[in-house]
């Protein structure tokens, strides 16, 4: 198993799909969401951001892997996807739960995913942020990341919740 710098951090497996899964609806969607400041609810109707099985597929795919921060006392309290393409990592569904942000779990996340990253032989992250979430832009932007310029549709796919307005992603990356 990979060790990261900070201990409390290591790869998911299957049998932590119903905590992700618990804790990447509650981070991004529904009234949970919305006790931190990185909810989508204002932005997409519902409770869903994923389900098991999208979260299952995900752990399956060739070059993907979850990291998963387990605090000793809080249990699992935070996540991200990272999927290798050629040189690149995508990195995605990056959730902190919503009590506990802006204590230092998003940045030794994004921290461990640097570090895989790197570790598999990776020169740059990237990942797709809707644009009009301009304090998480900012907050990535801080953190090194650069906008590319390049948008990208946000359909609807029926299960992750009702768009309110009309919603893009821009593509944002790091050189490591």
């Amino acid at each position: 198993m990979k060790i990261f710098s900070d201990q409390c951090i290591t790869i998911a497996t299957e049998t932590d799909i119903p905590e992700l899964v618990a804790l990447l609806n509650s981070a991004y969607r529904g009234e949970e969401s919305k006790k931190g400041w990185t909810s989508e609810a204002h932005l997409i109707a519902g409770e869903v951001r994923t389900d098991e099985a999208s979260v299952k597929e995900i752990l399956q795919r060739p070059g993907s892997v979850m990291l998963k921060y387990t605090d000793a006392e809080k249990g699992l309290t935070g996540c991200v996807n990272l999927q290798q393409h050629q040189n690149k990592i995508y990195l995605g569904m990056f959730s902190v739960h919503p009590v506990l942000q802006g204590g230092g779990t998003g940045k030794k996340l994004l921290i461990a995913a640097e570090e895989y990253a790197k570790g598999i032989g990776c020169n740059c992250i990237y990942m797709t942020v809707i644009t009009v979430r301009e304090e998480l832009i900012n907050w990535y932007k801080r953190h090194g990341y650069v906008d590319t310029g390049e948008r990208k549709p946000f359909e609807e796919d029926g299960v992750t919740g009702k768009h309110l307005q009309q919603l893009e992603f821009m593509v944002l990356e790091k050189n490591l």
